[in-house]
């Protein structure tokens, strides 16, 4: 490798970073901005606008499709650890899905009570969190301590035992 190659790759390393720290909001903590996002009224799930990430307690996001099938196999994995983590955490998981337009408010309801969904699932409408966390890909699972600072994310299926232990790491849940 020359120089310049080398050259490159540290100012393409350092262009990545600034977009990532532009889409986490340009905090230089690496804290995200808590948003309003709506929830769908299903079980488990209030039907009201929530506040995410919580300030002051762990949060886990799960971001889903309906018509993702790794996401609908990820359901028994995400309901044991939110039984395990109780309301120690807020525990959300957020559909980027156009709610009006691709998907109804009806379809994630069923969807979410075909998987047994019995947590809050909200609607990032206007994708801002989806954004300010870069989950380009779904499932896109994402833990944030109790001051907002992204601690652990990671794409695809986790097992209940991952998220708990990532929980336990950012202080949301004693084992």
């Amino acid at each position: 490798m020359n120089r310049r190659e080398l050259l490159a790759g540290f100012a393409g390393l350092g262009t990545v970073g600034g977009g990532v720290w532009l889409l986490r909001g340009g905090d230089p903590s690496g804290d995200v901005e808590p948003r309003r996002l709506n929830t769908v009224e299903a079980p488990g799930s209030p039907g009201s606008p929530i506040t995410v990430p919580e300030r002051g307690r762990v949060t886990f996001l799960e971001f889903f499709a309906t018509w993702c099938s790794v996401c609908a196999q990820a359901m028994p994995a995400l309901g044991e650890a939110y039984d395990r983590v109780g309301n120690d955490v807020q525990f959300v998981s957020v559909t980027n899905q156009p709610v009006g337009h691709a998907v109804s408010e009806a379809d994630i309801r069923d969807w979410w009570r075909d998987h047994d969904g019995r947590w809050p699932v909200a609607t990032d409408d206007d994708l801002t969190l989806t954004q300010a966390l870069d989950a380009q890909t779904i499932p896109t699972a994402v833990v944030l301590d109790e001051n907002n600072h992204i601690t652990w994310s990671g794409t695809g299926a986790h097992a209940a035992d991952t998220i708990v232990t990532t929980l336990e790491e950012a202080g949301g849940h004693d084992a």
